[in-house]
């Protein structure tokens, strides 16, 4: 009877023995709310797509099921610097914790030696840049090493409605589901608005998902917007602002100053620099080396300040950013919240403030991608399937068609150059509209007398229920006159709808008293008037939110 009697079930791993691992492993003495249900989500089987702050702990959600449950678990990031940081952070609790990373930046011996190493079982955590999944060397590396757990950090890059969409991340889901068992899928990021949500959600495949979002308020941020009619005016007041902030915040932390062009980085770090600031300009442009010790300096505290483009702050943790300010006017709140939102992660006081002239929303729009023409899409379409490793085989005028060009063939599979060229053009087509409707939530944002953080936040699909009293427009006092009591609205923010022209759509939240916006499908952001939404039945129930 004995030999016929069926093996005795792996124990299941408990929150419990979760706990202990925090303390006893990472000298955590308890773990926040979010992150036990993220944790608790994930063993009991089911995909996470976990948005929380920077600095609000996002590893632990990985690194705590990862040595717990069978099997390594596997970190997909696109930043080789975090990579290497997580490696060091792991290896440092001790032999009996393996990571290794593999990347471009890892010589070809040491990649061999760590995939080998994964496929033999011999380590706990394995971290990939997106584009190492496919590679069949790695992919034949994870099949033997069978994954109880995928993390894929800054996980908006996996959204075409992302302000960082990277087309690499487009196949990860897919690639992830060729591993036989599928491993459970953990999902990252700091900031998603509800379109970039459900869109990490579809093209990352999760299944039977867990959403969880919490941190959006960040109350210790004071905001503000400072408007200005003329460029000459704007720029003083934005080096004005500069200088009196780091002045007020030396000994206690630093900067940033984001603006729209490369060519501006240097240009007001020089102008910073000549008013007695320690500056540096960080932009995508730099050598790599360059980068680097710019970025170096402002985790180090060496500057007051950085002038930087977009390109700087993604997987940046440093806890004294006292004050960021935006010379420019951001592409969308997304984006804007992202970079706000590395202030003030000490919990202490901290400022963001956004520096407005109407005209700067013509550049913005100028730097929005164009719908192509057809003709162009197509000869890339045709060449990319003919050669679609060579980026020589491309005119120059037609370079930049080749990403957009990839992303289609990543959604349309192994179509015909026709099909898709037309799904790019789609795919083009419907990034315009979204972009456009973002840049006008821009405008919204800068221009209203209601409270800032409320507006934001409603935006990225979270209620404030009152004023939060921090930002320029209740210190005013024009906030409390612009609320929108719940008895007054036609329809509760998360509601979907459909408009008569629009189609189908989600009331995102109310702005100042008599407008609500609608996030819809096709048509991305649209702020309707309340007076006309009842007069002319504009907008009626779809179904429930």
């Amino acid at each position: 009877m004995g030999s016929s009697a069926e093996p005795a079930a792996a124990p299941t791993t408990t929150l419990g023995d979760v706990r202990v691992t925090a303390r006893e492993v990472f000298g955590w003495q308890a773990l926040r709310p979010a992150q036990e249900e993220a944790i608790a989500a994930l063993l009991a089987g089911h995909d996470v797509l976990l948005v929380l702050p920077t600095g609000a702990g996002k590893s632990a959600v990985y690194q705590l099921p990862g040595l717990e449950l069978d099997g390594p678990t596997v970190v997909v990031s696109p930043l080789i610097a975090l990579q290497q940081d997580q490696v060091r952070s792991l290896l440092e609790l001790g032999d009996e914790v393996a990571a290794r990373a593999v990347s471009s930046a890892v010589p070809e011996g040491e990649r061999r030696a760590a995939l080998e190493a994964a496929a033999a079982g011999e380590v706990e955590f394995l971290f990939l840049a997106p584009e190492q999944l496919a590679n069949e060397e790695v992919l034949d590396a994870l099949r033997a090493a069978r994954p109880s757990l995928v993390a894929v950090d800054e996980a908006h890059c996996v959204s075409v409605w992302g302000h960082d969409f990277r087309p690499e991340y487009l196949r990860v889901g897919e690639r992830v589901d060729t591993l036989d068992p599928r491993p459970r899928v953990l999902a990252l990021t700091a900031t998603a608005s509800p379109p970039v949500r459900d869109d990490v959600t579809r093209r990352l495949r999760l299944r039977d998902a867990v959403t969880i979002v919490r941190g959006f308020s960040r109350s210790n941020i004071s905001l503000e917007v400072e408007r200005a009619v003329e460029e000459d005016d704007k720029l003083r007041a934005v080096v004005e602002r500069a200088v009196a902030e780091a002045e007020q915040a030396r000994g206690r932390g630093n900067g940033i100053v984001y603006v729209a062009t490369r060519r501006r980085t240097t240009e007001l770090a020089d102008t910073l620099a000549a008013r007695g600031l320690r500056t540096t300009a960080y932009h995508g442009g730099m050598r790599r080396a360059e980068r680097d010790e710019a970025q170096r300096r402002f985790t180090d505290g060496d500057v007051d300040v950085v002038v930087a483009t977009s390109a700087f702050g993604m997987g940046i943790d440093k806890p004294d950013v006292r004050f960021v300010l935006h010379a420019d006017v951001p592409d969308a709140p997304d984006s804007y919240y992202q970079e706000v939102g590395r202030a003030g992660r000490d919990g202490d006081e901290a400022r963001g403030v956004l520096f407005f002239r109407p005209e700067d929303l013509g550049l913005r729009r100028f730097q929005t991608a164009r719908v192509p023409e057809r003709d162009d899409v197509l000869e890339v379409a045709r060449t990319l399937r003919k050669e679609p490793t060579r980026r020589s085989a491309l005119p120059r005028r037609l370079a930049r068609l080749r990403t957009l060009v990839q992303d289609a063939r990543a959604l349309a599979g192994d179509a015909p150059p026709a099909k898709v060229a037309d799904e790019a053009l789609r795919l083009a087509e419907e990034r315009r509209r979204m972009d456009t409707s973002r840049l006008e939530m821009m405008r919204g944002y800068a221009e209203t007398s209601q409270c800032r953080r409320q507006y934001l936040l409603a935006y990225l699909g979270e209620e404030l229920d009152e004023p939060c009293g921090r930002c320029d427009t209740c210190r005013g006092g024009s906030a409390a006159e612009h609320q929108v009591g719940g008895s007054d609205r036609p329809f509760e923010v998360g509601a979907s709808v459909r408009h008569t022209e629009f189609g189908t759509g989600t009331v995102m939240g109310y702005e100042a008293d008599d407008r609500v916006t609608v996030l819809f499908e096709s048509q991305g952001y649209r702020t309707l008037s309340l007076e006309a939404v009842e007069q002319h039945g504009l907008l009626e129930p779809e179904g429930p939110a």
